[in-house]
């Protein structure tokens, strides 16, 4: 009996002396018996942390449904994470290539949206619940009577581009033109938004191709022609391939366009059917400057 209290007065020593080194922060005494004695808890404690993380995913997933609802939308699928090589590598100097679609393995397709004439506080609102990413071509004038209404897109992390002055068919003017479209697009960008745009878009898509409007570009600082494969009207995509279908790396056109050039629709109804569209062929939506690597 001697025996047996003594080795619980020990155990209960140890103990103690565990106690008082976890107040203080530090560790028991080396060598101390039952310095190794570790809690095991309980079969319901052990699953109450990954029954918690599920609830709140749960409830997380609820949220983000119902701020999607609000739009008539149901969640797009996350983008995958940008390739840490990305696809496309722009050069400082030369001739500037002239980009229809990302080469990319992904179930991705971009949304650019140009010139800039609609500005329905609506769509503001809409790409700060939806942070659906896309990237803006403004041209100088549809966009001089409201320069602040694009900075709110532009600070979720949408990129300002390149779409002229005045809009003219580029293959219709002489380089000389071009080139003042360009440079004094690119000149009151820069200064309205801080950075300079990188890419620019000809309207109507108009002498993409030509060497003329290839060297106007360069002139002006911009190192990419961005055209694209789809065209998105009110409710559907007008596409460019015989396909007639999405594929990865698609890059979209839109325009900030409202009731009067949309047979009443809205933009945020107009853009909303777009991201159904996209939905509906299994793909979801990237960020076009994830995948260029600027020079």
């Amino acid at each position: 009996m001697k025996r047996y209290g003594r080795t619980l007065g020990t155990a209960a020593a140890a103990l103690a002396l565990i106690a008082l080194a976890g107040a203080c922060g530090g560790t028991a005494p080396a060598g101390a018996a039952g310095a190794s004695v570790s809690l095991v808890p309980a079969p319901g404690d052990a699953v109450a942390p990954s029954a918690s993380a599920a609830a709140s995913a749960s409830a997380a997933a609820a949220a983000r449904a119902a701020v999607w609802a609000r739009w008539g939308l149901t969640p797009l699928a996350p983008a995958p994470a940008p390739p840490a090589d990305r696809p496309v590598k722009l050069t400082r100097t030369g001739k500037v290539p002239v980009i229809k679609q990302i080469p990319t393995g992904q179930k991705v397709v971009f949304i650019t949206v140009d010139d800039g004439a609609e500005k329905d506080p609506a769509f503001i609102r809409m790409e700060q619940d939806l942070r659906i990413p896309i990237t803006m071509f403004l041209m100088n004038d549809t966009i001089k009577n409201d320069y602040g209404y694009f900075k709110p897109l532009q600070a979720l992390g949408n990129s300002i581009q390149n779409h002229t002055l005045h809009h003219p068919a580029m293959n219709t003017i002489s380089e000389a033109r071009q080139q003042q479209e360009i440079c004094g697009d690119q000149k009151i960008l820069t200064a309205q938004y801080g950075t300079a745009p990188y890419l620019f878009r000809p309207p109507y898509g108009a002498g993409a191709y030509s060497s003329a409007l290839n060297t106007a570009v360069q002139a002006c600082g911009p190192r990419a022609i961005v055209y694209w494969t789809e065209t998105m009207e009110i409710t559907g995509l007008e596409y460019q391939t015989p396909s007639r279908k999405l594929q990865d790396g698609d890059i979209i056109l839109a325009h900030f366009r409202g009731p009067s050039e949309l047979k009443g629709e809205s933009m945020t109804k107009m853009f909303a059917n777009m991201v159904k569209r996209i939905q509906e062929q299994g793909f979801t939506v990237a960020r076009l400057d994830d995948y260029i690597q600027q020079p």
